[in-house]
């Protein structure tokens, strides 16, 4: 099916086409260096041309039944569960996933549209009496109109289509900006199985752009009415600014980074917490926004965790990523490689252990972990987005949730201990959108609240929150024909 898919072109209202801009955009495999593609960009002009097709199209999406939306959602999933192997190997290849982490994107994007085939038919309004005799007021949801998705490039086809399916399931159009990194998984492929599932031309357009060439423009541009921004925070940042100081006001949904705290506390089963932990830090080589950055153990048992932890890190498989067994794959370009390797010089000078390291091969880069580690360095600060982890010593309880507190971010968080009620008072402190007790922090079901706090976001994914984000509400007054209101 998509050997032969324009993955060179753009998408636009029904059409694969070649980008106006006079720059071009190598696609390169980042393990091996390889050229997946080369894409001609998009400019100015193709991206009016896309948000252009997309109004045009919309109203008469929004106005095919529910069932037929329906029927183009359960189609979509179909084709990636029977093309699964095909779309594993894209992601392989262009966002050096590991087979592994291609197979849980793969499912995930399933079950989000699955998911979203039901929403079409759970777009409830209410009715409300008034204090006007002979008078109703009807408060019904609809579509938003036209939704701008700009996606990242960890996991580029399930964080488009967390949000491409809901949208497009509550009648909206669509036009993507994937990461210039991944075009093909963030939107390409996207594209032609939504033309192969029956979705009518105009309502879903991809531009694979440079964000210096149409970044702003595409979040400034007068037709759509929300924009969906996953990545990172000072880019959510910016996309927030412009959002809402251009002539033309629009909501925004940003899933942003995170600094995913991991606590461990003294009576915690300590070989559970272990493997969680090797999946939460180095799972995607750690580019993930809800990874484990921080380690937090109490001090009772920071020896006995930090060895049981370091034997199994020890047994990581790192390499190709097309190798089933690797866990490690190649980080996915340069600047990030470099920006790592930065973290890892400054994680030593600022004075934290080397407790395992390995050398770096090209863009792979081999588990780090770091004891000794002060909530001031900047291992424990930032958002890490590689498979480096530093761990922190804490006293007692208290000082463990006043550590995974610090910082900024609040996306995801974790705590392990025997005793689930103090995990789950534990859980409920954490100042975090998301916090799971015996559990790793990277978790994502299609049907369950999905959102950060503080500066890892503004609002929640998935189920009847990604109705609320992806629908608008329009209150109706209506007056029964013949009668007069008599104000009360």
């Amino acid at each position: 099916m998509f050997a032969d898919s324009p993955v060179s072109s753009q998408f636009i209202a029904g059409e694969w086409r070649e980008g106006h801009s006079d720059r071009t955009v190598e696609v390169r495999n980042p393990y091996d260096d390889t050229v997946v593609t080369t894409i001609r960009l998009a400019d100015a002009g193709d991206l009016d041309a896309a948000y252009s097709a997309a109004r045009q199209a919309q109203r008469g999406w929004a106005a095919t039944g529910p069932a037929a939306r329906r029927k183009v959602m359960l189609a979509a999933a179909e084709i990636l569960r029977a093309r699964r192997s095909e779309i594993v190997d894209w992601l392989v290849r262009e966002s050096g996933s590991t087979v592994l982490k291609a197979h849980i994107e793969v499912s995930l994007a399933v079950t989000m549209t699955q998911e979203a085939a039901s929403f079409p038919t759970r777009m409830v309004g209410h009715l409300f009496d008034t204090n006007t005799p002979e008078r109703e007021v009807r408060v019904e949801r609809k579509a938003v109109g036209v939704v701008g998705i700009i996606s990242p490039w960890n996991f580029p086809l399930h964080l488009t289509q967390r949000s491409l399916a809901p949208a497009l399931a509550l009648g909206n159009a669509v036009v993507i900006k994937p990461a210039s990194d991944t075009p093909v998984t963030g939107g390409l492929l996207l594209a032609r199985i939504f033309e192969e599932a029956g979705l009518p031309a105009g309502v879903l357009n991809v531009v694979v752009g440079a964000g210096t060439d149409i970044g702003d423009e595409f979040v400034a541009h007068p037709v759509p009415g929300l924009i969906s921004f996953t990545g990172s925070t000072p880019v959510g940042k910016r996309v927030g600014r412009v959002a809402i100081s251009g002539e033309h006001l629009k909501s925004v949904a940003l899933e942003l980074g995170g600094n995913a705290p991991f606590v461990v506390l003294a009576d915690a089963d300590l070989d559970a917490a272990v493997h969680a932990a090797i999946g939460g830090s180095f799972l995607h080589s750690g580019q993930i926004c809800m990874a484990i950055n921080r380690i937090i153990v109490e001090e009772p048992i920071r020896e006995a965790f930090l060895s049981k932890f370091l034997a199994a890190a020890r047994k990581v498989a790192v390499g190709d990523p097309a190798d089933k067994r690797t866990l490690v794959g190649p980080i996915i370009n340069d600047s990030q490689v470099e920006s790592l390797r930065a973290k890892i010089v400054r994680a030593r000078e600022e004075g934290a252990t080397v407790e395992l390291e390995g050398e770096i091969h090209g863009r792979v880069i081999p588990p780090h972990i770091f004891s000794d580690v002060t909530p001031d360095m900047e291992i424990a600060r930032e958002e890490i987005f590689g498979p480096l982890v530093g761990v922190l010593s804490a006293r007692d309880e208290d000082l463990a949730l006043e550590l995974a507190n610090r910082g900024t971010f609040g996306l995801s968080a974790s705590v392990f201990t025997r005793d689930l009620d103090r995990g789950l008072r534990f859980a409920r402190r954490m100042e975090s959108g998301m916090a799971f007790v015996n559990e790793g922090p990277i978790q994502d079901e299609a049907h369950v609240a999905f959102g950060g706090t503080r500066n890892s976001g503004l609002g929640r994914f998935n189920g009847e929150w990604a109705i609320d984000a992806f629908t608008t509400t329009q209150t109706l007054g209506v007056v029964r024909i013949g009668e007069s209101p008599q104000v009360v």
